[in-house]
């Protein structure tokens, strides 16, 4: 079991005061299997209020921020602590197919935000590609295990795709970080989720945190220090949903922390909104997530 402290920084700083600020804040870690929440904290500078607001799909809790005072510089902080009890999934002979878990998918009932019939489909910000589907189609042959062809796909993503945070923007779509093999880990669950729904199989977004520093003697993983992105794909009743890190090419287990689950990107963005003033905007982010000590 790992214990972890995160601190969620995000300051916005305004070429000329801002008028009005209206803003989305998907921060709060949700409560997902294998994490628990044992507090949280949202502090705002200079000030706001909130009111009342829900996730509109997805799994996310959504509080809504708004500044109706001029201010320059706006700073969000969440801080929470989480416990991961998360053990690494292990495929097995008797995991079910994919052509079982895309049959599975397809005469589910379940309609809540958790079940996998709103995963199964193109979404606003991942639509289906040829070429996406085509390239993934390689590891998923409809007879092979589920688990076992989810790891592959996600191996191959992190292989033969360059880490590049110049090369894609937020709003860049995923065939052409798919066209120049290069991107963040959006970009990579992006891909990866629009060839599993090609394929007719339920995938979706995760956004969370890793942990900062690694375990002595192991490599820091790629995407710590900002809010990272992977896959959830459905592998039946029995397993459930199973995280998937196609940027590092591992499981979702105790080095993750799940802060909300969408169709894509836009149903779990961190923070979003609107804003009245003039001139230019920055904003700076910084994550830091550390391992405390669990008694153990």
């Amino acid at each position: 079991m790992m214990r972890y402290a995160i601190r969620h920084i995000t300051r916005f700083d305004y070429g000329d005061p801002a008028a009005f600020a209206r803003c989305n804040l998907r921060l709060k870690p949700i409560l997902w299997s294998g994490q628990t929440l044992e507090d949280y904290r949202l502090s705002v500078e200079p000030g706001g209020h909130f009111v009342p607001a829900r996730a509109p799909a997805g799994l996310a809790n959504m509080v809504r921020l708004v500044v109706d005072r001029p201010t320059r510089i706006l700073t969000i902080e969440s801080s929470a602590r989480v416990d991961v009890n998360r053990p690494i999934p292990m495929p097995g002979e008797g995991d079910p197919t994919l052509a079982d878990i895309a049959r599975m998918a397809r005469e589910s009932r379940d309609l809540s935000p958790a079940g996998p019939a709103a995963y199964l489909y193109p979404s606003p910000r991942i639509p289906l590609d040829p070429d996406i589907a085509r390239w993934c189609s390689d590891e998923l042959d409809p007879a092979r295990g589920a688990l076992e062809a989810g790891i592959a796909l996600a191996r191959r993503i992190q292989r033969d795709f360059a880490f590049d945070p110049s090369a894609t923007l937020v709003d860049t779509p995923p065939a052409q970080a798919f066209a120049q093999r290069g991107g963040v880990c959006q970009d990579f669950a992006q891909i990866m989720i629009s060839g599993l729904r090609a394929a007719g199989l339920p995938a979706a977004y995760a956004s969370g945190y890793l942990r900062t520093l690694p375990p002595p003697g192991e490599e820091r993983l790629v995407g710590a220090d900002a809010t990272h992105a992977w896959v959830l794909l459905w592998c039946g009743p029995d397993h459930g949903w199973v995280g998937i890190d196609p940027t590092n090419g591992i499981w979702m287990a105790e080095d993750h922390v799940v802060v909300a689950i969408g169709r894509d990107y836009g149903d779990v963005a961190p923070i979003d909104g609107v804003m009245l003033g003039s001139g230019a905007q920055q904003m700076e982010v910084s994550v830091d997530v550390a391992p405390l000590d669990t008694g153990g």
